[in-house]
């Protein structure tokens, strides 16, 4: 095995721009290119009935999985290549990989939504648990996110300030410039706010109740459809409950490499790794390990296969047990690294 790279999937949404072109480079067709493209599916592997009609890359039976574009198993789906012994953890082979990982752009604030959480999955086997974490790669002056409601707001209080389309006043915004990094958990009412770039580490899954959507018109000059009732009984009322590390520095594993902890969770751990020009260091990873590089470049060398090349924007998945694996920075380099917890549980 080797590291894998894959072919983004782009999806074109109503409050998307062109940043994934002109800040992160990524190669958008030219069909694309003057469109509201507002996210780049990075690595994906979700079953049957999960991807949205409106998806792009999806099959027919509601599913996608990648496309490797580099070495021997180009062409092959990360589904068709899990099967394989490398992605084993704790023993136990993986039905799908339960990570999802994608860019958004937000030229426009994204509706206020929600994504359901274990109770709610549990009563309704349409829906998949959702949380997921964004963390900030641009943002314009003032951008900002929504992220839970003010202390004392009630579901009585929500519901009538959704009538009214006065929605706002009741979120808690937050400013945020890059670097910065936000953990959401299921049943946290959320946004993303304009002018902001960002890479999303989640659960696989497609599964949103859009609550609010600013009084704005959709693409068809008609309202988007809303999902209240459902986003209402997902939603946590109460204080919030944060699983973020708090951005600490969590080690420094040698003078010229420094690994932060960003959030720990039950689904997954993110460490934002840098590591400084000329440096090569073994990779010693004994289960799959998701790098997606926000600065730099550099390239991995594997035992029996030619270099994996790496700058920024690239999303990377680096099965267990490389041979003789190591990196080589050619610059200064950054990435999140997305690990799995042991014995994570197959997605919904």
């Amino acid at each position: 095995m080797y590291p894998l790279k894959f072919q983004p999937v782009f999806q074109k949404r109503i409050w998307g721009g062109q940043r994934l072109r002109t800040i992160l480079g990524k190669a958008l067709p030219v069909e694309l290119q003057r469109d509201a493209v507002g996210e780049s599916w990075e690595l994906a592997d979700l079953p049957p009935g999960t991807v949205k009609a409106d998806s792009a890359g999806g099959a027919a039976d509601g599913s996608m999985s990648s496309v490797i574009t580099n070495g021997p198993l180009a062409g092959k789906t990360l589904h068709e290549v899990l099967g394989n012994s490398e992605f084993r953890i704790q023993n136990s082979e993986l039905a799908y990989f339960p990570l999802l990982v994608k860019f958004l752009d937000a030229a426009q604030d994204l509706s206020v939504q929600v994504h359901p959480d274990e109770a709610y999955v549990k009563t309704h086997p349409d829906a998949a648990l959702k949380s997921e974490c964004w963390y900030i790669l641009h943002a314009e002056p003032g951008a900002k996110i929504y992220k839970g409601l003010k202390a004392g707001v009630t579901k009585e209080q929500f519901r009538a300030a959704l009538e009214k389309g006065q929605v706002e006043p009741l979120l808690n915004a937050i400013k945020v410039r890059p670097g910065d990094c936000h953990y959401l958990k299921s049943g946290t009412v959320h946004a993303l706010g304009a002018g902001i770039l960002a890479a999303e580490v989640q659960t696989p899954s497609d599964t949103t109740f859009r609550v609010f959507d600013w009084n704005r018109l959709g693409p068809d000059g008609k309202p988007r459809k809303l999902h209240i009732e459902e986003a209402l009984s997902c939603i946590h009322f109460g204080p919030e409950e944060s699983a973020a590390a708090g951005g600490q520095k969590s080690h420094v594993a040698s003078l010229f490499t420094t690994v932060t902890r960003l959030v720990t969770c039950d689904y997954f751990t993110l460490e934002r790794v840098r590591m400084s020009q000329d440096m090569e260091q073994d990779i010693p990873y004994s289960e799959p390990v998701v790098w997606i590089v926000l600065e730099g470049q550099g390239v991995i060398n594997v035992e029996g296969h030619p270099p994996t090349a790496f700058v920024r924007g690239d999303t990377m998945l680096l099965p267990a047990s490389m041979k003789q694996a190591k990196i080589k920075t050619v610059t200064d380099c950054a990435w999140l690294e997305a690990r799995l917890p042991g014995g994570v549980a197959e997605p919904n």
